[in-house]
């Protein structure tokens, strides 16, 4: 068979994309050696239009600022040789000018020796006078002279034409960021136009057919296109000016008319997903045909951010994000935003870093340098570094995290305890007034809203029941949220606390099973005799939770030694059990009342839990705790948990 030549040379690239995976560096050394140096597109702006942009040539002061000598202080000019033996009993006295040098008026009148000159802040200095007595420095002596009681040095008061700018010196150089104070020194020159780098219009695609655009109802399998608006913001927080056309579904001909039109309007094009070796992902295959060179690097040593897409296509740069999206905006803001700085003709980014614990192993993959985006948290010995945990697919990773660590491609895993480099994604570091790490509720949300709104911040760490005490016993945390049953006393949460650690009530919430409406093997049934009759059905699938968590021992316990199909499926969280129940993924599992009944399931009753706080008590005095237990208490927080239906402790 005679094969295509467009199919094989799509092959051929193809394989060349997905074979070769190169190293951050090497990356972007190739990606800038593409397209730098290049020419700086400017523009000309009125001064008030100017604030942010980037100067694009140096600016030579074109006058003396100030323009004429001036006065400093409200006063008398005069010549500081008659005031050379002045002194408290030798006083000096001066006859005064018919005249009075305001600001904006020029003086008509030569200060002779033995006169002086009425002279305001501001004013032109007269000639014949090289210096100004300060109008607290003298006595009236009679309507038209003063004595004067203090000698004075020449140039004293005084400002000279230029001492600010003077004329011809540079005044501000190019790639100077324009701020309020760089407006100043030009209107102070007259200067009321400048010449900046033009923003970089950079046209923004999100692609696939499952992506729907925010306002607009979900379909199965549907989900709304979360990095079009990301992208296009960052590109507008980084000196460019996004141009968001919206999601092209994966359909080749469509994507490439779309991508054609883009890089005829823009200066750089940014795309998010359509980066794998998926037969719906096009855009690596079309970046092909639309210039030279083309496809600089396809697949990066990085993670988040392995099948990012750099290519140059005749002198514009095509970037291809991932499509998950703390995957997409880590990899635009460490290897795209260098790039789109440099073409807005800002200068590089500045990031500020601090050293931070990292209290927990993290695990890493040999052979790709991982950043593991982290919140901080103030501990005994400083900052504490907690992973944010959430995948690459979670929107709030890279808005909730502090900052981000690496692991070097050469280590698989950072131990427990290691001392680390944070680098922040603000230049400082924000440390919450009140953190609380362990099990989350929805519950704890109504509670902390009434310190958010009296402009606390609060830092909520969900890693579990067990991960919460472990980490208030290290004093990480103000406060733990737990919920774990202890069999032999038959008791929650008290017999997990040590020395330290002190219990608040918090609320109780119902725990059982969950499951679709009209399931005939659990409708009627108890919670035991539900789950048995699950456990004979080998096609019954369940959905668990993670180990640490207090509902993974009520599970557990209920199960005995038994391990059922989706046992080992373990989420975080009481709503991932109830979406994976709704969308027919599971056939049961367990969660809270207020989660089932919100996603419209069936609910078996099991038992009330004890969702409480260990309070590390020697961080109970602290404000923030104060003020978490006042409202704990409060009238306003009882209400809103009865209505979510919790019973407050």
């Amino acid at each position: 068979m005679t094969m295509n030549p467009q199919s094989k040379g799509r092959s051929a690239l193809e394989q060349e994309q997905f074979l070769k995976i190169l190293s951050r560096e090497e990356a972007m050394a190739r990606f800038e050696a593409a397209l730098f140096p290049r020419a700086l597109p400017s523009e000309v702006r009125e001064l008030a239009a100017a604030l942010g942009a980037a100067l694009a040539a140096d600016i030579i002061a074109p006058i003396d600022v100030p323009p004429f000598d001036r006065s400093n202080v409200d006063g008398f000019a005069v010549r500081s040789a008659d005031l050379a033996a002045a002194g408290e009993g030798a006083p000096r006295h001066l006859v005064l000018n018919a005249e009075t040098v305001h600001c904006g008026t020029a003086p008509r009148m030569q200060v002779a020796p033995g006169t002086a000159t009425p002279i305001a802040t501001g004013g032109p200095l007269p000639r014949g006078a090289d210096a100004v007595v300060m109008v607290e420095h003298t006595q009236p002596a009679g309507l038209d002279a003063i004595d004067v009681r203090r000698a004075v040095s020449p140039g004293q008061y005084v400002s000279y034409a230029g001492s600010d700018i003077a004329r011809g010196e540079a005044l501000l150089r190019a790639g100077t960021i324009i701020g309020s104070r760089e407006i100043g020194m030009l209107a102070a020159c007259g200067i009321a136009q400048v010449t900046v780098a033009r923003k970089p219009r950079v046209a923004v695609i999100s692609t696939g057919d499952e992506l729907v655009q925010p306002g607009k109802a979900l379909a199965p399998a549907e989900i709304y296109d979360t990095n079009g608006a990301i992208v296009a913001a960052a590109v507008d927080e980084n000196g460019g000016e996004a141009i968001f056309l919206g999601a092209i579904p994966d359909d080749e001909a469509r994507l490439e008319a779309a991508m054609r039109r883009a890089l005829a309007d823009a200066d750089m094009l940014v795309l998010s997903g359509g980066t794998s070796k998926g037969a719906g992902d096009l855009s690596h295959r079309i970046i092909g045909r639309l210039g030279q060179p083309g496809i600089i690097a396809h697949g990066v040593a990085l993670k988040p951010g392995k099948p990012l897409c750099l290519a140059v296509c005749d002198g514009k740069p095509v970037v291809i994000l991932p499509g998950f999206p703390t995957s997409a905006m880590f990899t635009f803001h460490d290897m795209i935003v260098p790039v789109l700085r440099q073409m807005a003709g800002l200068p590089p980014r500045s990031d500020a870093k601090v050293s931070a614990t990292v209290p927990v192993r993290i695990a890493s993959e040999l052979g790709r340098s991982e950043f593991v985006m982290v919140s901080l948290v103030e501990g005994k010995g400083g900052l504490i570094a907690y992973p944010t945990g959430k995948g690459s697919g979670a929107i709030t990773s890279f808005a909730q995290a502090d900052g981000f660590l690496r692991i070097d491609a050469l280590a698989d895993q950072m131990p427990a305890g290691t001392e680390t480099e944070v680098t922040l994604f603000t230049p400082h570091v924000r440390v919450p007034d009140l953190v609380i790490v362990g099990s989350h509720c929805t519950g704890l949300d109504l509670v902390t809203a009434q310190l958010a709104h009296a402009g606390l911040t609060v830092r909520s760490i969900a890693v579990g029941s067990l991960g919460g005490l472990a980490a208030a016993k290290r004093g990480e945390c103000d406060l733990a949220p737990i919920h774990l049953f202890d069999g032999k006393s038959e008791t929650y949460n008290t017999p997990y606390l040590v020395e330290g650690l002190e219990l608040v009530p918090g609320w109780r919430r119902m725990q059982g099973i969950v499951f679709r409406k009209g399931d005939t093997r659990f409708e009627g049934l108890s919670a035991k005799d539900a789950v048995a009759a699950a456990l004979t059905d080998p096609a019954c699938i369940m959905v668990n939770r993670n180990q640490g968590a207090g509902t993974r021992i009520l599970i557990d316990r209920l199960l005995g030694g038994a391990r059922p199909e989706g046992y080992w499926n373990q989420p975080r969280s009481h709503n991932a059990v109830a979406a994976a129940v709704a969308q027919h993924r599971a056939d049961w599992g367990m969660t809270i009342a207020p989660v089932a009944h919100a996603a419209g399931l069936g609910f078996i009753p099991l038992a009330e839990e004890h969702y409480d706080f260990a309070l590390v008590t020697a961080r109970k005095d602290r404000p923030a705790v104060q003020a978490f237990l006042d409202a704990l208490g409060s009238d306003e927080a009882r209400a809103a948990l009865k209505q979510a239906g919790f019973r407050p402790a």
